[in-house]
């Protein structure tokens, strides 16, 4: 019986899990192999085999990571270059003069992926129209070119100005690149984004650049590693939009890769939500080291047309700017902070108690694991409060010691603010919990959309731990925790389809009629014939494709523009400007008046691919789970103090409510459900926590 198998590294840990055609789960976690990501996978992927079957049975393998995102943040990509237009070599500089800090002189710009000595001009001009103002001047090209070789650059990004409406000049540049220096990367940005706006464009080419050398080199060990374990069936990627592409694509546009492992729950949690019927559902993922929130509205993903990587909470489109690096490609809209069960509790400078970003990740770990760390994180303080099992994590895996957490976490944390360990405990938690709200705060009320209109979907190593108290403190009634939350953003690989997400700038305003008809059609045809084209290549038939459109409106004069559902995927709505008001109105809080102009400057395409049967099992309940409660222990919940809390398996939870303070332990996850709060088990194997 075939197996479909996802695999989702973290900053602490590798989740793997597969499914067979039955829906029956088997499930893996291993620590990370930092050093080297595709060490762990081989491993987990061989403990895995070992529960679900033979090797030969795997139907394909779906993969998500954070080593894209990790190169940026770490300053570990490859060696770039930049070629642009004479007159732009410091558009990466200037940036678009937005600063996150306003009225803080203190505050420093990102240093640019590309040092100014590496970015490099050409003689061309190409007019917005597309037509060639100035041809490629082949002696400023060749100039350039031989400073390359003698820089020893290992890839480079071509940005010319208006290559959106006319690419000749940049894939002339890069044949010329490509033939005297064959062994380059070479990303021309009018590839990646075809759209207007020469920062994004440029900040994207040269974001891609520098991750082409490592990504490509990743895959191509990867792949051979699973051809080595015996597996030969296809390896498909998830990119930041949550649809699956294949390695070819990814390792030449790697950009598209950025956020894949945080797109991988989100995904899951949309087709949760078809399939429980919920409308308006907050996905929130907390690991070892970030906590990530989503949201999902009538089954579908929110999702962003830019996001920055780098700038402290990563965010789609949040209302402030400029801290990261500018990536204009669509992905899912998602806010992250530094919290997780690996963030560390300290005093700053002033005294103050302050936790993450900084985090003891999977080595050393948290003081409890034994391995040498010796400052207390989140995982110590919950252990200390009785919430994690002494007998350890991942199924006693992970060995948890409760002393040693303990006295960490008395010396620098409770003595020098004079405070009892549980109280200190506690106030690390709920600073922690603090961060969390800043995350769901930014992809809702950010959003326009008010967090108590939403249940919250809890899932990680971590989020069942906090979800309760994240929604009482957000006002939210409802709590959903998946089966198998711990691998939940893997089990999310396994419902994600086939996606490509194309885009291209069109400008036309929707009050002249007859230019929107035949401008709008026009392009749509054209992305609907490349998106067509893409799902061909990977073999799916005409049948099977399906396309969703949208148009970026903004009102005439605005700098900034809104995603607009547009009904058919080869012709623009009479509406859209009814739609655009409405979505103004919900983001912003005004909408003008009708009689305002608004135009189109962009459309953008969803090529998907159907699958041929359901992603998503019947049912998730862990087959022959415990039905008996485990013994209790001593937990510790403000004002009340210790009280003796049950603990029980899933399984053991049953349909009734029961109320808190209750445990919920397996093997990759502990749910809390706090006093004030019940709990219940329903069919499909989900936990609801009701608060009251």
């Amino acid at each position: 019986m075939s197996l479909r198998i996802g695999v989702d590294i973290g900053g602490t840990f590798t989740d793997l899990i597969s499914i067979d055609a039955t829906g029956r789960i088997a499930v893996e976690k291993i620590a990370s192999t930092r050093a080297d990501y595709t060490l762990g996978i081989v491993v987990g992927l061989s403990r895995l085999l070992s529960h679900a079957g033979a090797v030969g049975k795997v139907a394909e393998v779906l993969h998500a990571s954070t080593i894209a995102s990790n190169a940026l943040l770490e300053g570990k990509g490859a060696k770039t270059a930049l070629i642009t237009t004479a007159g732009f070599r410091d558009v990466l500089e200037i940036r678009d003069l937005r600063m996150p800090r306003l009225y803080d002189f203190t505050w420093t710009k990102p240093p640019p992926l590309v040092p100014r000595r590496l970015r490099f001009e050409v003689l061309e001009r190409i007019r917005p129209d597309g037509s060639i103002a100035r041809p490629l001047d082949q002696a400023s090209l060749a100039e350039t070119i031989a400073r390359l070789g003698a820089d020893s650059v290992e890839s480079v990004a071509i940005a010319l100005l208006n290559s959106y409406a006319n690419p000749a000049h940049e894939q002339a540049v890069a044949e010329a690149v490509h033939a005297a220096l064959p062994h380059l990367a070479i990303s021309e940005s009018a590839a990646i984004l075809r759209e207007i706006k020469e920062y994004p464009r440029t900040s994207t080419a040269v974001i891609n650049a520098s991750l082409q050398p490592l990504v490509a080199d990743y895959l191509e060990r990867l792949e051979r590693s699973l051809r080595e374990l015996g597996i030969a069936t296809p390896l498909r990627l998830l990119q930041s939009n949550g649809g699956l592409a294949t390695p070819a694509f990814a390792a030449r546009f790697p950009a598209h890769m950025v956020e894949s492992g945080p797109a991988a729950g989100v995904v899951g949690a949309a087709q949760l939500a078809r399939r429980l019927g919920e409308a308006r559902l907050i996905s929130f993922d907390m690991g070892g080291t970030t906590a990530k929130a989503g949201l999902v509205e009538a089954g579908e993903v929110l999702r962003a047309e830019a996001m920055e990587v780098g700038g402290g909470v990563l965010s789609g489109a949040r209302l402030l700017k400029g801290a990261g690096y500018l990536l204009k490609l669509p992905s899912i809209d998602l806010a992250e902070v530094g919290a997780g069960g690996g963030s560390i509790c300290r005093l700053d400078a002033a005294g103050a108690p302050k936790v993450g970003p900084e985090s003891a990740g999977a080595e050393p770990g948290p003081v409890c694991y034994g391995r040498g760390g010796t400052q207390p994180t989140i995982t110590d303080c919950n252990l200390v409060l009785g919430y994690l099992d002494e007998k350890g994590l991942a199924g006693g895996a992970v060995a948890l010691d409760r002393a040693a957490a303990a006295r960490s976490l008395d010396e620098r944390i409770a003595a020098p603010l004079g405070l009892s360990l549980e109280a200190a405990a506690h106030g690390m938690l709920r600073l922690a919990t603090a961060g969390m709200m800043r995350a769901v705060r930014a992809v809702t009320v950010e959003r326009g959309r008010d967090p108590r209109d939403f249940s919250l979907l809890a899932f990680g190593g971590n989020g069942p731990l906090f979800a309760a108290s994240l929604a009482a403190e957000l006002g939210i009634e409802r709590v959903l925790i998946p089966p198998h939350p711990g691998l939940f953003s893997a089990f999310g690989l396994l419902v994600a389809d086939t996606e490509y997400h194309l885009a291209r700038t069109v400008r036309a305003r929707l009050d002249r009629s007859a230019e929107v008809a035949a401008t709008l059609s026009t392009a749509m045809a054209e992305l609907r014939a490349e998106g067509a084209a893409r799902l061909a290549g990977e073999g799916v038939p005409p049948e099977r494709h399906e396309f969703r459109a949208a148009a970026l409106a903004r009102y005439v004069g605005q700098s900034s523009e809104l995603s607009v559902p547009v009904e058919r995927a080869d012709g623009i709505g009479a509406d859209i400007a009814e739609r655009f008001a409405a979505e103004h109105y919900r983001t912003y809080g005004f909408a003008a008046p009708p009689d305002e102009p608004v135009e189109v400057i962009g459309l953008a395409l969803i090529a998907r691919a159907v699958p041929l049967s359901p992603r998503l099992p019947e049912r998730m309940a862990p087959a022959g789970g415990e039905t008996l409660p485990r013994p209790g222990r001593t937990c510790w919940f403000p004002p009340q103090g210790w009280l003796e809390t049950p603990v029980l398996g899933r399984a053991a939870l049953g349909r009734s409510e029961r109320a808190g303070p209750l445990i919920i332990a397996e093997y990759d996850a502990t749910t809390l459900v706090p006093p004030g709060a019940s709990a219940a088990c329903d069919d499909f194997g989900m936990i609801r926590i009701r608060l009251r």
